[in-house]
Parts: C-alpha cells; sequence; structure tokens
C-alpha cells in the first residue's frame, strides 16, 4: 500500500460547457450558436443589441439568478465595456468580468469546473 496521495480534477462541471468554436459560433453539445447566454443549469441561443446599447435588460435572465459574476465576451477582440452596463450591474451587486469571446467561453469551462456560480453573455466571435 503506498502512503502517495492522488489528486485528480473532474474536467467537467454540471451545466453547459461550451466544447469548441464552430464557424457558426460556439459549440454546446452538437448545436452552435452565433451568440450564447450561459448560466450554470441552462444555455440559449442570444441576439445580442448592438455591443454600445448592451444594457443590463439585455441579460436579465442570467442575472436574475444572482451570480458571482458575469463574464461578457465581447467579439473577436477585447473591448471596454459600456459604462452604463457595468454600472448597473455593480448596482445590483453584481461584478462584470470583460475578455474577447473566445477567451470568455474558455473561462467558462474553468470557472464552472470549480464550481463557480458564474454567468455570461457572449457576443458573436466575428462582432
Amino acid at each position: 500500500m503506498s502512503d502517495s496521495i492522488r489528486i485528480t480534477r473532474d474536467p467537467t462541471a454540471p451545466g453547459p460547457i461550451v466544447r469548441g468554436f464552430a464557424a457558426t459560433g460556439y459549440r454546446v453539445g452538437e448545436i452552435a450558436y452565433p451568440a450564447l447566454l450561459l448560466s450554470p443549469d441552462w444555455h440559449e441561443p442570444w441576439s445580442p443589441p448592438p455591443f454600445e446599447a448592451l444594457t443590463a435588460e439585455a441579460v436579465e435572465p442570467l442575472i436574475a439568478e444572482l451570480p458571482e459574476f458575469l463574464l461578457l465576451g465581447t467579439g473577436a477582440t477585447l473591448r471596454r465595456a459600456p459604462a452604463r452596463f457595468v454600472a448597473a450591474l455593480e448596482a445590483r451587486g453584481l461584478g462584470v468580468e470583460v475578455m474577447d469571446s473566445r477567451a470568455a467561453a474558455r473561462s467558462w469551462g474553468v470557472l464552472r469546473s470549480e464550481g463557480r456560480k458564474i454567468c455570461a453573455a457572449l457576443y458573436p466571435l466575428d462582432a
């Protein structure tokens, strides 16, 4: 019998996980979505407003679940989130982590595997 301890990490978390990227967007299961809302328990296609017009109402189904914070994927490149959007979420006690959409999708999987209660709104990869 060995006294060594083996530590392994479960690479999956309950709920939806972005499994990859396709020409048409984010692959969750066998379906690719151009833009996506993700919660720990569900996912759905998203028709986001133009980025500069983003409001808290556009992500209301997510923030109603009171996550730790929102991952905002800004499209193909990193952009600063609209100040009004960030202020509206912060007024509700939610932080906003902003990154390009590919990085946000990858971060989603890592953070969910840690059991974090987060949500994500991912703009299209070509935006």
